[in-house]
């Protein structure tokens, strides 16, 4: 067989979206890799018409905030575009270490370590924890990057049903005891929207002498009275060991951190081959977070205006008929179950003026007969914007059939 058989069978045939590539293409349903031609923050330029942003992770709307801006152009005059090297080696700035001891202390641990991207530190931190013998629980809707990192290690990896304590329970009391354990969840689940247990969790980690990585890629920022995540949501943050974060939802920029004990920092820094062996983040990525966690800290009224959005759009959704599952974040998926229904859906959106996410059931990112549209809403979207899309949502609905 040719090595590459596989690659124009995924064009010419059958794929992920129900049929080749091409002919998707060619059916005006193919929605990814979509070149935006500017960007406004809640709205976004696609072939010279405006269409309103329900697709994106910027959840606190940081992206044009002019504070950010200063600070990313003020760090390239300063340092230039990139380190060209690893932080092992020539790529640690002494602005690197500023954000890492601010993001200590934004989330209340000893110390944290920034890589290049949210992906990375999942990668490294989960490869260079467990080893041969070790553990690693997962959730069975947790992120590819959890699952690659799992694979990537030389540790067994065992799932347990979407946020079923019971089952993790179960799961717990037939590993071995002389093995490591590691318990990953995601404090928001990035296609669900909905919240780990972290309180029931946190006990079942205990029970079993287990370790606790929680990521809060989409938590950060939006979760807790200060945005430091879900474990401050729950007041269980001394009760996990590891808080993951990444810089490419609230932060506005690109790349993600580890935060926990200090002892295992040092040994994440000469362990983690996904930070030894990248480029690290570059200068204006990194006074971009440093400058955006000063705002979360310092404007709240962002997040108040995110939740008040979030409400809206859960609670307009409902009354329409669509079913969103168990969004409780600004995450809310329109659940359609075939897949056919999601891309017609998005197509039928993008030409009234709506940007955002199909994701087919067959796809690695939600479970089979779980097509859907995801979408995610900002701190800025206006009362217009939100009205504007349920009104297409409504009208689209009815015209398809699904309400």
């Amino acid at each position: 067989m040719d090595l590459f058989e596989k690659c124009l069978d995924f064009t010419s045939g059958k794929s992920v979206l129900g049929k080749g590539t091409k002919q998707a293409r060619e059916a005006g349903l193919y929605p990814y890799f979509i070149p935006i031609q500017e960007s406004r923050d809640t709205e976004v330029l696609i072939d010279g018409e405006k269409k309103v942003m329900i697709g994106s992770n910027n959840y606190l709307g940081l992206t044009h905030h002019p504070k950010v801006l200063e600070a990313a152009a003020a760090a390239a005059q300063k340092f230039g575009s990139g380190c060209t090297g690893s932080r092992f080696l020539n790529g640690t700035l002494d602005i690197h270490i500023a954000l890492e001891e601010a993001l200590a202390e934004f989330v209340h641990k000893e110390a944290a370590l920034v890589f290049s991207t949210g992906f990375l530190v999942n990668l490294g931190v989960i490869g260079a924890l467990v080893k041969r013998k070790d553990i690693a629980f997962i959730d069975a809707l947790s992120h590819a990057s959890i699952v690659d990192a799992c694979l990537f290690s030389r540790g067994e990896m065992v799932r347990f049903a979407h946020n079923d304590l019971d089952d993790l329970s179960r799961r717990l009391e037939l590993a071995a005891s002389r093995a490591g354990k590691l318990i990953v969840v995601e404090g928001v689940y990035s296609m669900e929207g909905d919240i780990a247990n972290l309180p029931g969790i946190v006990e079942a980690a205990q029970k079993h002498e287990c370790r606790l990585m929680v990521d809060d890629a989409h938590a950060v920022g939006v979760l807790g009275p200060t945005g430091a995540g879900s474990a401050e949501h729950f007041d269980v943050e001394n009760d996990v060991d590891l808080i993951m974060g990444t810089f490419s939802k609230s932060f506005a920029c690109i790349g993600g951190f580890i935060a926990g004990e200090a002892a295992v920092l040092d040994y994440l820094k000469h362990h983690g081959r996904s930070l030894i062996f990248s480029a690290s983040m570059p200068p204006s990525a990194v006074a971009t977070v440093h400058a955006a966690l000063e705002i979360i800290k310092s404007e709240p009224e962002r997040r108040e205006r995110l939740w008040r959005n979030t409400r809206k759009m859960q609670e307009g959704f409902r009354s329409l008929g669509y079913d969103i599952g168990q969004s409780e974040s600004p995450v809310v998926p329109i659940l359609t179950e075939d897949d056919t229904t999601a891309l017609v859906l998005w197509r039928r959106l993008l030409d009234e003026g709506i940007f955002t996410n199909p994701v087919p059931g067959a796809s690695a990112a939600v479970p089979p007969g779980g097509a859907r549209l995801r979408t995610s809403y900002m701190a800025t979207h206006t009362d217009d914007h939100l009205d504007f899309v349920l009104d297409k949502f409504a009208k689209l609905g009815k015209e398809l059939g699904i309400v």
